[in-house]
């Protein structure tokens, strides 16, 4: 059985891929999900930071997150509402270590911030606006 590959026939097949691609695409759109759906406006949604979930110390402002692998620890702090850029900082100390600081003027989050902490304990801190919090010694 041979095949039909008369010009007529290309020119056939060129006009049904030009209809089918456009509507195959727009009907993948329509069916994947996307940034914007649901939930996009909350910040629980996509976490930054590997591991699990482990502190969420709570202040005026904002709130620092902490999460913890086997061997590292990541903090990012979070403003209570998204707004004007405010100054914000957050930071990791290992203990025997150099503490690790993220500050700058940012408009929803300052982080994340991630340092190794294998078998040891850490000190957070975090602030958004002048207003924050601190930990001791945690996560031993």
């Amino acid at each position: 059985m041979a095949t039909d590959d008369t010009p007529a026939a290309r020119r056939g097949r060129r006009a049904l891929a030009r209809v089918l691609v456009p509507c195959l695409t727009a009907l993948a759109l329509l069916l994947l999900p996307f940034p914007g759906g649901p939930g996009a406006g909350t910040a629980d949604a996509v976490s930054v930071c590997q591991g699990r979930p482990t502190r969420t110390l709570a202040f005026p402002t904002g709130e620092l997150r902490l999460y913890r692998t086997r061997q590292y620890v990541c903090a990012i702090t979070v403003g209570r509402t998204a707004g004007p850029r405010r100054p914000m900082s957050v930071s990791l100390q290992p203990r025997g270590g150099r503490p690790a600081v993220k500050s700058g003027r940012f408009d929803r989050q300052a982080g994340p911030l991630t340092v190794h902490a294998l078998n040891r304990c850490v000190r957070a801190a975090g602030s958004v606006a002048g207003r924050g919090t601190s930990t001791g010694w945690i996560l031993c």
